[in-house]
């Protein structure tokens, strides 16, 4: 009898994998708290969330009672003209944790549609008024998903090259430090002086996919508040580092000045189903607030609302909401912070950088230090192979597990960094 992995490399195409060069998937046929459990047995600590999706753990009973108890009453119904107690209370709820600011919510599937609605808000804002403003402002090494709006704010590389000549231009400027602030605020100020700037975009504090390249709030804060001078709208990716992920609820939590739009997934729910959420103040709402129908906000999606996916992420509120929630939070933090003093002055160490529960250590190598690193099936296959699952950004390994995850696993997983470090590290690692 063939294997769930021999039977899924005949039928399936798996997502950011060169498929000639990549060994059989895992198949994993359950899970339980930080472990997935592959069908012969064998437990993997998922150090990566899932893709940073997971924040309480898998198969959390809490979850999945209230997902259950939601699908014995309503599946699903269209959202327009349509509404539903999970949706309302949802909303009701995320608007009290998200900043003061924001007054409306809009629903839709993942984080790259929650980012497409926020570009199309921004756009139609202006274009609702008939002012021309068409252009929008990113950071370099930026990353905000795979549709189309959301790779044009994204900076060009080789994920998005085959696509490059059909997406919108947009304006990149440098990731803030303390060597080149004045320097972005000076080509800031040069972009919004020409009065074309729809909307500015940024993933607040870390940059997830561009490989955990974290920047000082403060200097976000003096971006933000260039571009409000100027009422150039901002848009906040929070959809890696929202609920809980740098040390705050939110990144944004950091911040004096805020956005005028949020988007939301990945932890929306608790990291058990799809799900996306885009929040905008009162003031953008009443630009399509009109007795003209053309003002509409075009935009739907089939599952927009879906009550399961609102009753994840109120249940996912729940356990946000309890004390120990932040708890764990500050522990996993603090862990990582220690074990980030005790390596980052070895020689094998590149740099080694800390937001709240996410931990980047990046290996110094002789090759390339982009994505496509050669080290990074080496170190791929290293940690799988003692049973954690990492998923290297070239040469940059990182950590941000669930929530419930111990101060023993976290501990064996230092120690696996440790392990990698001696086996593929320059020069000696004295720990």
């Amino acid at each position: 009898m063939q294997s769930l992995s021999e039977r899924d490399l005949q039928h399936i195409w798996h997502p950011y994998t060169q498929m000639k060069l990549s060994s059989p998937a895992i198949a994993i046929q359950r899970a339980e708290g930080v472990y997935l459990i592959d069908e012969h047995g064998e437990r993997y600590i998922d150090a990566v969330s899932s893709w940073w999706v997971n924040i309480h753990g898998h198969c959390h009973p809490y979850l999945t009672q209230k997902i259950s108890e939601q699908l014995a009453t309503l599946e699903h119904v269209i959202f327009a003209g349509f509404t539903h107690q999970p949706a309302v209370e949802l909303a009701e709820r995320l608007l009290k944790h998200v900043p003061g600011n924001q007054g409306k919510v809009f629903f839709s599937d993942n984080g790259s549609t929650a980012i497409e609605v926020g570009l199309k808000m921004a756009f139609q804002y202006w274009y609702n008024q008939g002012i021309d403003r068409r252009r929008v402002i990113a950071f370099e090494n930026s990353y905000h998903g795979d549709t189309f709006g959301a790779m044009a704010a994204s900076q060009r590389q080789a994920f998005n090259a085959p696509f490059n000549r059909h997406l919108f231009e947009v304006d990149f400027i440098p990731t803030p430090h303390a060597g080149n602030i004045a320097e972005v605020l000076s080509t800031l100020e040069s972009l919004v002086a020409e009065g074309n700037q729809a909307a500015f975009i940024f993933e607040p504090l870390v940059q997830g996919a561009g490989g955990m390249l974290m920047y000082e709030g403060d200097y976000l804060d003096q971006i933000l508040r260039v571009c409000k001078a100027h009422q150039v709208l901002c848009i906040a990716d929070e959809v890696m580092t929202g609920f809980g992920r740098t040390g705050a609820l939110f990144a944004c939590d950091y911040l004096s000045e805020k956005p005028d739009i949020v988007c939301l997934s990945k932890g929306l729910t608790g990291g058990v189903m799809a799900f996306g959420v885009t929040t905008c103040t009162d003031a953008i709402y009443e630009a399509f607030y009109s007795d003209d129908r053309l003002k509409t906000f075009f935009h739907g999606h089939s599952y927009c609302g879906n009550p399961l996916a609102c009753a994840a992420a109120l249940a996912s509120l729940d356990l946000v909401e309890q004390p120990e929630f932040m708890e764990n939070i500050r522990r996993i933090s603090a862990s990582h912070e220690a074990f980030r003093h005790k390596i980052q002055s070895l020689p094998s160490v590149r740099d080694c950088r800390q937001q709240g529960t996410i931990l980047a250590v990046e290996w110094q190598v002789d090759t390339s230090y982009s994505y496509f690193s050669s080290i990074r099936d080496q170190l791929y296959q290293f940690f799988l192979d003692r049973k954690v699952l990492c998923r290297p950004l070239g040469n940059v390994i990182y950590l941000m597990p669930p929530y419930c995850i111990t101060q023993e696993e976290l501990e064996y997983m230092y120690g696996v960094i440790q392990e990698g470090l001696l086996e593929f590290g320059k020069g000696s690692t004295d720990f």
